[in-house]
């Protein structure tokens, strides 16, 4: 059984604003079929300032509850954008799954996982195959969630989380966008992949890779 504290999730953090700042440009790209290009710088700043904020909390007297929401709130400073209140909710959302804890384990990181997908389609009032982000988290909450019911590991859960987050945010490819600026595309949003799916999963990879010990 995994214990995660405070400073395992600042890690967290971090590891996410790097990942951000590394795939900027691809985001952007992806960004700029659909939509403003703008998409990676977005997510670049909300995960540095979420990053950075949480870095400067004690950790002798912080809790995972207080990271998630001290996240939330500079994210959603940080970030004007659609994505801005999507993620602070579903940080704040993970926050509420890890209320009372000192600590984390194996199965509050499966429910953390669940909350951020749950958030996000929430906040966003957003389905399956609607060519959101909601098309790499949902099914990545639900692989995770499977995996856990079978007893599996909290590597191998997350593997599935991933696994199935890539697949999903594929196959918006092969989807008519039904929300937000790229709405208005019609067909011609067909064949790219939509980058809110595509940060989904350097989100959903680098929880993995914190979390994967095996």
């Amino acid at each position: 059984m995994t214990t995660i504290d405070t400073e395992e999730l600042k890690a967290l953090f971090a590891r996410i604003a790097v990942a951000m700042a590394h795939e900027k440009d691809r985001l952007c790209e992806l960004d700029g079929v659909i939509g403003d290009a703008d998409h990676g710088i977005a997510m670049e700043l909300g995960f540095a300032a979420a990053a950075k904020a949480v870095s400067e909390l004690d950790s002798a007297t912080a809790d995972p509850t207080l990271v998630f929401n001290t996240a939330a709130k500079s994210f959603l400073n940080a970030v004007g954008a659609s994505s801005g209140p999507l993620y602070a909710t579903a940080l704040m959302r993970a926050g509420a799954v890890a209320k009372g804890k000192t600590a984390l384990n194996d199965g509050d990181i499966v429910d953390i996982v669940s909350a951020f997908a749950k958030g996000i389609q929430d906040r966003g009032k957003a389905e399956i195959g609607e060519k959101t982000m909601v098309d790499a988290w949902v099914p990545a909450a639900a692989a995770c969630r499977a995996a856990r019911d079978q007893g599996l590991s909290l590597a191998q859960c997350l593997i599935a989380a991933l696994q199935a987050g890539e697949a999903g945010a594929e196959a918006t490819k092969d989807m008519i966008a039904a929300k937000g600026r790229s709405s208005r595309l019609g067909d011609r949003a067909l064949g790219h992949i939509d980058p809110g799916a595509a940060s989904a999963v350097i989100v959903i990879s680098c929880l993995k890779d914190q979390f994967t010990s095996e």
